[in-house]
Order: structure tokens, then C-alpha cells, then sequence
């Protein structure tokens, strides 16, 4: 199975406590953190809503 190298590249300043939430469950800290996760619909849903954020690369494992 693949897995999703997330890493946040913006700030959450500024932004509504949704985004933020999902940011922090993702396992993000701030700009520059890195976290990676399963290739699932849970993980890609959370992606999706915060995908201007973030940047996403496949890695195989």
C-alpha cells in the first residue's frame, strides 16, 4: 500500500478552527512539518479540505 508524505507549507494564522483542527490531526506542527499516512479515504477526506495548506507526495513502501 502507498503512503502520503503531507507537509504544511502555510501557516494556520488567521484561518477558522476547523481548518485548524484538521491541520493538528493530521499530526502537523506549522510550516515546514512533514507527516506520513496511510493512503486511506479518512486521510485523503482531511487532505482534500485542507489541500491548499498543504503539499502531498506518494511514496512507495
Amino acid at each position: 500500500m502507498t503512503k502520503l508524505l503531507v507537509t504544511q507549507t502555510v501557516s494556520v494564522i488567521a484561518r477558522p478552527h476547523t481548518t485548524r483542527a484538521v491541520i493538528k490531526g493530521l499530526g502537523l506542527r506549522g510550516p515546514g512539518s512533514s507527516v506520513t499516512v496511510e493512503n486511506t479515504p479518512s486521510f485523503r477526506g482531511m487532505i482534500k479540505k485542507v489541500l491548499h495548506l498543504v503539499k502531498v507526495e506518494e511514496k512507495k513502501s
